[in-house]
């Protein structure tokens, strides 16, 4: 007597074996965020087009919110790689980070997916906090590394505000090459190691000390 065999039970969550890559999933993820928008765009629709449970996208990124992020996340990193941006001709580093900069801003694609409302905003601010500031405090060292890092991160952050998301007049109106090229003293200005001057430290030796007397000859 032949016994049917079994349906097999779909489970919920991670599957076993060889599961799909979370990079399937972000990138059928960005192609819906920019077909449909965030607002328009379910997790049960970006799992369709993934072929996976949506559960799965629990399990991986929590919610549509932190889904979208990571789309943010691999944007960004694919144009601005960090270790590609850091490792090269000191010299040249400020020009290798507005370079990576507007490479990323001109691309048509980030720039729908940046007008897509608070979720991006979070999404940039979180990549330059945790990537790239903490990676160059990291990279430059020293006491000082965070203030030299800080002011780095302000100047880009001041590029992609004042020609991308809020565009003036004049930044926007220039060309990559040309905003290099006013930028890059700027930035290498705030990369170079902070030293005190001879007037500072001396002014520091001959200031009172709180409680002393400063006796006159």
């Amino acid at each position: 007597m032949n016994i049917a065999a079994a349906a097999p039970v779909r489970t919920r969550g991670r599957p076993q074996g060889n599961p799909p890559t979370r990079e399937s999933i972000v990138s059928a993820a960005r192609t819906l965020f920019l077909e449909r928008g965030y607002r328009r765009t379910t997790v049960r629709a970006v799992a369709g087009a993934a072929g996976v449970d949506p559960a799965l996208i629990a399990y991986h990124f929590g919610s549509k919110k932190g889904l979208f992020a990571d789309v943010m996340q691999f944007q960004c990193a694919r144009a601005l790689t960090v270790d590609d941006v850091l490792d090269g001709d000191p010299a040249t580093l400020p020009d290798r980070l507005i370079d990576a900069v507007t490479h990323l801003w001109e691309d048509a694609d980030f720039r729908r997916l940046t007008a897509q409302g608070d979720e991006a905003a979070d999404a940039i601010r979180e990549y330059l906090e945790q990537e790239l500031l903490a990676r160059l405090v990291e990279f430059l060292g020293g006491r000082d590394a965070t203030a030299r890092a800080t002011a780095v991160v302000m100047i880009l952050g001041g590029l992609i505000y004042t020609r991308y998301l809020n565009p003036l007049l004049t930044p926007a109106a220039l060309t990559p090459s040309e905003a290099r090229h006013v930028l890059a003293p700027a930035l290498r200005a705030a990369l170079a190691p902070r030293t005190r001057t001879a007037t500072t430290r001396t002014a520091h030796l001959s200031s009172p000390t709180p409680g002393r007397t400063t006796l006159q000859p």
